[in-house]
């Protein structure tokens, strides 16, 4: 299994992203290998390029992307992790959703198909990234 984050599918929306061919790439590459999921955080954070759910949901089963709902356990660690990032001196921008994607990737035992690599290195080191080099 492996968790996507929301840069990469919003390379692929905005396909005069720079990234837009190699993420693109490598949804086809890890799909070839891993069963490729969401959670509520990426749904939600992709929502508004759509104009309804049924659009978003009809994109993400046209991708392969199966909906994964976030444990408990990982929102907690989530939770946890932020408390330390907000004592270490980390500003108080909209980073949360990193903290739930990198703590429910380490609770499934996944990775994250990122390109924003910075937060979860550092929060999350056990979890494996695929990542640009």
């Amino acid at each position: 299994m492996l968790l996507v984050d929301t840069n990469i599918l919003f390379d692929l929306l905005e396909q005069e992203s720079q990234w837009a061919l190699w993420s693109l790439r490598q949804l086809k590459a890890q799909s070839k290998v891993h069963d490729l999921v969401i959670n509520p955080i990426v749904y939600a954070e992709l929502s508004p390029a759509y104009d309804s759910h049924q659009a978003l949901d009809q994109h993400v089963e046209d991708m392969e992307l199966a909906f994964h709902e976030i444990p408990k356990s990982a929102l907690y660690l989530a939770g946890l992790v932020h408390r330390d990032y907000r004592q270490s001196g980390g500003p108080r921008e909209s980073v949360l959703p990193d903290f739930l994607i990198g703590a429910h990737a380490a609770v499934l035992g996944c990775g994250i198909l990122t390109r924003d690599t910075r937060r979860y290195r550092r929060y999350f080191p056990r979890v494996p990234l695929v990542a640009p080099s």
